[in-house]
């Protein structure tokens, strides 16, 4: 070929192209996907209409049919077009429609010239490879414009992402407890809520470009495709977007921590980082980047594979800012109040999956995320294994002052309990490690008893039952190591009496029934009782002998006798006495087991005492008789109340 095609007559032309549109249809009729070659044949046309139809015919530039002369006029009109536009630093968009039209048509001629020059010179002199170079460079300067003016358009119209959530400091409670690390019962019973984070957050996909400016970006995108600077065209978006994307996570407040970082904070930092982190990454997967995914496809959706990379490219640095921070949580130090943290963290990982794989196609991102999920499961499996661990190896020096319930019995037992709301999550990770280790529940039965393996009917055999009564099994042989520490063995019996049934009734009424079961309580109850039983033997045994009948008051002489039971009645009162100045310095917290207690302890001293005094009225003189019964009775019921009293200060009531 010598030049361009000579010029058809206008009806000739006219009935060819309607020929050629029907050939087109009728071809694709009878396909349902596209080549590559054939989508980029499509977009130019779509992009010659689009020209056609925005500038009016009388505007248009006919490019010469003979000779290099002629083509080289025809190229410097186009770039003299293209040069005036570009040497012009005020945006092209921004000064209309019209404007735009004008330069994109520029552009097109450039774009056509150049691949008409580039067939022609098969046989290249001098001169046409010359006047190529200039079309090149022509179309290089019109395609900078392009990117320059596509990613301003981005930039200049980007919406914030608002959706219509409560922000994170509205909805983060300020009595919320990260863990079971308060002490007392009822602060904890009501602020035991799990936070709910944006359950509908499918809703708040928005527009993040205006929608009146995304025709121009794809006529844009379209121009710079089919004229092979998809690259620069992409890049433009991927650097406008980035961006835009560490803005949101900066709007979110999530910081970029490094791992350093994470392991220098102290808890209370972390755990707010956490609670955040946790808030923010489901906001951002189903919202914001749902919301980027959606406006990548409506500018790229036609260029096959491109839509996809661009998406990643644009947010894969934000994704992995917010993934390196749950990796550095997975392989900071074990403490145990990090695992409700942790499992937060797992379970909205382990939630968002779905949605991460339908976002991407890119495999380094899908695999990145597994692993940081796998990691924090590890990470939580350990974490409750060293908690077991932690509690069969907290010794104490010193006995715990008043007998009661052991902070370390309450810290384990509320520690169980939150972790009930996490059941299915950490059942499925116990189960998992399980399996993959071929690890056997009757490894650690001889360890912590064979009552680990005895499930009944009311519970649920499942792998994290059985880890939670290996934990209670460890704390009942702590508590009762701690019990050795106190002299007195009705101290020791009363002590190991409040735990074990602190323990059986807060799995009595919790959610932790259910993984325990009846028969388990039963058990512990049972031990409770016997607890409580020893430990009246071991206060009561001896004083209350002191006022039975063994035969001495009824031999010798009445002087004798009456010394005899003056001298019983003398040491019951003395031993009373020690009781009481002892036992009310001790503690019982339950309202209910406190009252059992000194019913039981009333019901067996005070009709003792009766039955004494009443049978040796005439033998010992009312001056003697130090207490009434009533007396007693009252006095009884100031035990176990954790202030320590004597009845040498108290007038008689």
């Amino acid at each position: 070929m010598g030049g361009y095609e000579s010029e058809l007559p206008a009806r000739n032309a006219e009935g060819d192209l309607v020929a050629a549109a029907q050939h087109i249809v009728a071809a694709l009729g009878t396909k349902k996907i596209l080549s590559q070659d054939e989508r980029k044949i499509l977009v130019d046309l779509r992009t010659r209409l689009t020209a056609m139809s925005m500038v009016d015919d009388s505007k248009v530039i006919e490019s010469p049919t003979k000779g290099v002369s002629e083509t080289e006029e025809y190229l410097n009109i186009v770039s003299e077009k293209i040069t005036n536009r570009v040497s012009d630093e005020t945006m092209i968009w921004d000064m209309g429609p019209e404007d735009a039209s004008e330069y994109l048509k520029a552009v097109d001629e450039a774009r056509v010239l150049t691949e008409n020059l580039e067939n022609l010179c098969l046989n290249k002199d001098d001169e046409e490879v010359e006047l190529l170079r200039k079309a090149h460079d022509v179309l290089q300067t019109a395609m900078a414009r392009l990117e320059e003016e596509f990613g301003h358009i981005i930039v200049q119209h980007s919406q914030p992402f608002e959706p219509e959530h409560k922000s994170f400091r509205s909805s983060e409670r300020g009595d919320l407890v990260g863990s079971p690390i308060s002490l007392e019962d009822d602060p904890l019973e009501d602020s035991l809520q799990r936070e709910s984070v944006g359950k509908n957050l499918e809703d708040y996909i928005v527009d993040l470009v205006h929608p009146d400016v995304i025709p121009d970006l794809k006529c844009i995108a379209n121009m710079m495709f089919i004229s092979n600077y998809d690259h620069e065209c992409s890049q433009a978006y991927v650097n406008a977007r980035k961006h835009a994307l560490s803005r949101c996570l900066f709007v979110l407040e999530v910081e970029p921590l490094s791992i350093d970082d994470v392991l220098k904070m102290e808890w209370g930092s972390l755990d707010s980082q956490i609670k955040r982190w946790v808030w923010a990454l489901k906001i951002f997967v189903r919202g914001y980047l749902a919301s980027e995914k959606r406006l990548c496809d409506d500018i790229f959706g036609e260029f096959g594979s491109l839509s996809s990379l661009c998406f990643t490219d644009s947010s894969k640095a934000s994704v992995m800012q917010l993934l390196s921070f749950g990796d550095a949580v997975a392989v900071s130090p074990r403490q145990p109040e990090k695992l409700f943290r942790i499992l937060d963290m797992y379970e909205v990982l382990a939630e968002l999956h779905p949605d991460i794989n339908s976002l991407y196609a890119d495999q380094a991102i899908r695999d990145e995320f597994c692993e940081v999920l796998r990691r924090l499961g590890d990470a939580v499996r350990a974490t409750f294994l060293e908690f077991r661990n932690a509690i069969a190896n907290n010794a104490s020096v010193n006995p715990f002052a008043g007998g009661g319930t052991h902070h370390l019995t309450r810290y384990v037992m509320n520690y169980l309990r939150l972790l009930t709301d996490y059941k299915d999550t950490l059942n499925q990770i116990l189960e998992d490690a399980e399996r993959e280790e071929s690890l056997s529940p009757m490894a650690d039965s001889v360890a912590f008893g064979d009552e680990v393996n005895q499930f009944d009917s009311t519970c649920n055999a499942t792998p994290m039952a059985f880890h939670f009564r290996s934990l209670t099994s460890a704390l009942i042989a702590n508590i009762d190591e701690k019990s050795k520490l106190y002299k007195d063995p009705a101290l020791q019996h009363f002590f190991l009496m409040n735990n074990i049934y602190y323990i059986a009734q807060k799995v009595k009424h919790s959610e932790l029934r259910d993984i325990f079961g009846d028969d388990w309580i039963k058990r512990h109850n049972g031990k409770f009782q016997q607890q409580a039983m020893n430990y009246e033997r071991a206060t009561w045994s001896f004083i209350l002998s002191l006022l039975k009948d063994d035969g001495s008051e009824n031999s010798g002489s009445n002087s004798s006798i009456k010394n005899v039971l003056k001298e019983r009645l003398r040491s019951f009162y003395a031993s009373f006495e020690e009781v009481y100045r002892n036992q009310t310095g001790w503690l019982v917290r339950d309202p209910q087991l406190q009252e059992d207690l000194r019913i039981s302890t009333s019901l067996k001293v005070i009709q003792a005492y009766r039955t004494f005094v009443g049978r040796h009225s005439n033998e010992i003189s009312d001056k003697y008789i130090k207490y009434t019964a009533d007396d007693l009775e009252n006095y009884i019921l100031d035990l176990f109340s954790g202030s320590q009293r004597s009845l040498n200060n108290i007038c008689r009531r």
